[in-house]
């Protein structure tokens, strides 16, 4: 967001009067958490002195290694303008350290930390820009959520039909008084289905981007009197939720992947860096795609990529290469939805991208038919398979991949699969309405 010091945080809290502080942090799987402080007690934050029962947290420490301490990261400072009654709030994203002052292998920011730094030791900078889908849905006389909208809007359209366009407009302007630097916004394919992209940054500030958006979007909506939801497919017939992720390696300021004498102005780096992400994406997609309902939305038929190609214009292909050249030249994996936790997935992504680069991988050729038009035979003969078509074989993915199961970390590898399988099991044995509804009175 911005670049503050401990001074600077506790200047600005007394300079705009701010009451209270959430100490923020995300579990294993991208639920964000807090601690929240009065100003008084914000030196003391600041000292790193905050602490939490780690036990308590999903895919934490155990109840016998329980204490662990938040550490603020001082530049992720920002005031939340949508508290105006009752004391003014700000937010300070954190770390997770444990007792001895060791960073906490769980936790997720760390993860990330950690594979960037590894980019950094071979002197990249890597750089990130997510597209973050959402529905927008009535709630009831209750305040519970449905699956209703009026809204009769399609792809670009605009009010009157675009019944979100007011709660998509003051989302955007409460970002941008956080700090976000809002490119555009607009409304998507499904009724009900909005994107806001916001400028791209290096892959730690963008995934504290995501969590933040994420609960702007949310708290905004719910204060206009609809519900948010970052599902990936809320409704049956109709398009899901992505988060298309793009990204980008610099090196000494200049991006890495653009290369003006290469073919289709790409550098070997750049097809390197896509062949990783072909080599292990279906490894990364239990991250990436975390849900049963994941897998709902990767399926043929809704734009949704479910497909192992690559392509500089094809948007059926999972890995796109956008048209802009220059700084601008950027890997987009198109997979992702906005249900994950964007420190894990970027952790991933990169991983992935460094290992087809540093063993000089190549990428299988550029496929430039309409995937989704390709029948099963056409898909074998061009190579191409799919990705995981449920949260089980997805798991069972990650178990194969090593890279990815390393770069996670053993103490997050475990947990986070222990996790996915209880989903998954819960889900398997579940009784659905539409059980019901075909079997009741035909058996």
């Amino acid at each position: 967001m911005g670049t503050f010091t401990k001074e600077d945080v506790l200047r600005i809290v007394r300079e705009e009067k701010i009451d209270f502080i959430r100490l923020q942090f995300t579990d294993i799987f991208g639920t964000l958490k807090n601690v929240a402080i009065t100003s008084s007690q914000l030196e003391k934050a600041l000292d790193n002195q905050i602490s939490i029962d780690g036990s308590s947290i999903e895919g934490f420490t155990r109840i016998h290694e329980s204490d662990q301490y938040l550490h603020p990261d001082p530049n992720t400072f920002a005031i939340f303008p949508w508290h105006t009654q009752n004391g003014r709030v700000a937010r300070l994203i954190c770390d997770v350290y444990n007792p001895d002052n060791t960073p906490f292998i769980g936790d997720p920011r760390y993860i990330l930390k950690s594979a960037l730094k590894k980019a950094a030791d071979l002197g990249y900078t890597f750089n990130v820009g997510p597209e973050c889908e959402f529905f927008l849905f009535e709630i009831d006389k209750d305040g519970n959520p449905t699956t209703k909208t009026s809204d009769e809007a399609g792809y670009f359209d605009l009010g009157p039909i675009d019944h979100g366009e007011i709660t998509r407009r003051s989302i955007c302007l409460a970002l941008e008084s956080m700090g976000f630097e809002i490119e555009t916004s607009h409304h998507e394919c499904a009724a009900g289905q909005h994107e806001i992209d916001f400028k791209y940054a290096d892959a730690l500030t963008a995934a504290d981007n995501i969590v933040t958006f994420r609960m702007a979007v949310k708290t905004i909506a719910r204060q206009n009197g609809l519900h948010a939801t970052f599902m990936p497919k809320p409704v049956y017939g109709i398009s899901g939720s992505g988060m298309h992720t793009n990204m980008s390696l610099f090196k000494d300021g200049v991006n890495v992947f653009y290369d003006p004498k290469g073919e289709k102005q790409l550098s070997k780096q750049a097809y390197s860096f896509i062949a990783g992400m072909l080599a292990h994406v279906k490894g990364m997609t239990a991250v990436t795609n975390p849900l049963v309902n994941s897998y709902k939305r990767l399926v043929p038929g809704y734009e949704a990529p479910c497909y192992l190609a690559w392509s500089a214009s094809n948007r059926s292909a999972l890995v796109r290469i956008p048209s802009a050249r220059g700084q601008s030249t950027r890997v987009e994996l198109r997979s992702p939805d906005p249900a994950c936790n964007p420190y894990l997935a970027l952790a991933l992504c990169l991983a992935a991208g460094l290992d087809g680069i540093n063993n000089n991988l190549v990428p299988p050729p550029e496929i430039c038919e309409n995937i989704y038009e390709m029948d099963r035979q056409s898909r074998q003969k061009n190579g191409i398979e799919n990705l995981p078509a449920s949260l089980e074989e997805a798991i069972l993915e990650l178990s194969k991949d090593e890279l990815m199961s390393k770069t996670l970390g053993e103490h997050a590898y475990k947990r986070y699969v222990k996790g996915k399988k209880k989903e998954y099991e819960a889900y398997r044995t579940w009784v659905s309405d539409w059980e019901t509804k075909k079997y009741m009175v035909s058996y």
